[in-house]
């Protein structure tokens, strides 16, 4: 039985880990939930569901909200916007962090200053905490939910560290797959989240189809396996059912396939390096089936090779790469910037962000930080400042 705290409960990563620890009862015991907020509904169900003997909420709104819905049910409450962090820190056997953004790098790092088995669908915390992450974490501490990194872990098994050549990043290419830059400037809001064979969250949705996630995915695989940014390759596979692939120095490709449902990935998470039966159907071989697999159009989609930018300056310029795509895919959401305009704010913000030269006047954040200086506080601070940047120049664009 493994006791698990789950961050994020109410999202799309949380609810499906939730089904499949349903199913797994002998399994799993959930101990601790935390959330956002805003479905507070679907957070009483699963406190009624489960009956996590603590859960987290970022506000006394959201608190009293809860404690409405369930009266005399109601668990103990960590209230404030550090509560998940410190759920994270309790005794458990693995949290598993899917919170969205940036407020989850300090439950991450938490839960490794605490010793537990961290199953971290928060690819945001790796990306912008970067070394300081993965410094933290002891061998096998650290256990990737995304479908690719976990594709990875698993053909990374076929080998040695030294044996590997590269890694092989699959994308879906998203909803606009095949499209010219011409094509993309009327894009709707309904046609970017509208993604073909993945159900999730708005944001990750909407930046599967800029391909900003898969540039997120770049520098998560590049932090978390220790392969250098230049020997991962993206390759579009319009199917989804090759979640990544490792090369090896022989010649031989070692691929993980399974259909697209992400309870395969938290299962493994949840008890790695250990399999769970039967978690999800596997691929059906008795009609004829056909994988493709076709080059990024980097010229149309360049978020691909802005994040390979910012992992090679690394220190804080992940953390503006994040944070300024954050603020421009708020922006696309309420009509106020283009589909194309989302990865041109980035552009723009991380070329500022990177010529500023750290010890001159400038506003806290703007200047780059290198990883050999690199704190929480810096990374925070240059998130922060990415997002207000951002603002300041689509407001600008408006004007």
């Amino acid at each position: 039985m493994r006791d698990v705290i789950l961050l994020g409960s109410t999202g799309s990563i949380g609810t499906q880990t939730l089904d499949v620890v349903t199913r797994y009862p002998d399994r799993f015991r959930v101990v601790g939930l935390s959330a956002g907020g805003s479905r507070i509904d679907v957070l009483a169900d699963q406190v009624r569901r489960f009956s996590p003997a603590v859960v987290a909420l970022p506000t006394t709104d959201a608190a009293d909200a809860l404690r409405a819905e369930l009266g005399t049910e109601a668990p103990e409450l960590f209230v404030g916007p550090e509560s998940s962090t410190v759920l994270a820190e309790a005794d458990c056997d693995v949290v598993l962090n899917a919170i969205t953004g940036a407020a989850g790098l300090r439950p991450t790092l938490a839960t490794l200053a605490a010793g537990t088995t961290l199953a971290l669908a928060n690819k945001e915390s790796l990306v912008i905490g970067g070394r300081l992450v993965t410094a933290a974490a002891t061998p096998g501490q650290l256990v990737a939910v995304d479908s690719e990194h976990s594709a990875f872990a698993q053909a990374l098994r076929a080998g040695r560290a030294d044996e590997v050549r590269r890694l092989i990043l699959t994308a879906s290419g998203g909803p606009f797959r095949g499209r010219t830059r011409d094509q993309l400037t009327e894009v709707t809001v309904e046609e970017a989240l509208a993604h073909p064979n993945w159900a999730m969250g708005r944001v990750i949705t909407i930046n599967s189809s800029t391909l900003v996630n898969k540039g997120l995915e770049l520098l998560e695989a590049h932090l978390l396996y220790d392969v250098a940014i230049d020997d991962i390759t993206v390759v579009v596979h319009p199917q989804s059912i090759v979640h990544s692939m490792v090369e090896y120095v022989d010649g031989s490709t070692i691929a993980q396939c399974s259909p697209p449902d992400m309870r395969l990935p938290i299962g493994l998470a949840l008890t790695w390096p250990d399999r769970l039966p039967g978690v999800t159907p596997p691929n059906a071989w008795t009609s004829p089936t056909a994988w493709t697999f076709e080059p990024l159009d980097e010229a149309t989609f360049g978020a691909v090779e802005l994040a390979r930018t910012a992992g090679r300056a690394a220190g804080t310029a992940p953390a503006v790469y994040n944070a300024a795509n954050e603020a421009a895919v708020d922006a696309f959401c309420e009509g106020r910037l283009s589909f194309l305009g989302i990865t041109d704010v980035v552009r723009t913000v991380l070329a500022e962000h990177l010529a500023t030269a750290p010890g001159l006047p400038s506003t806290a954040g703007a200047a780059h930080v290198a990883d050999a200086d690199l704190t929480v506080d810096a990374v925070l601070a240059a998130d922060t400042w990415g997002r207000l940047r951002a603002a300041e120049f689509i407001e600008r664009e408006l004007a």
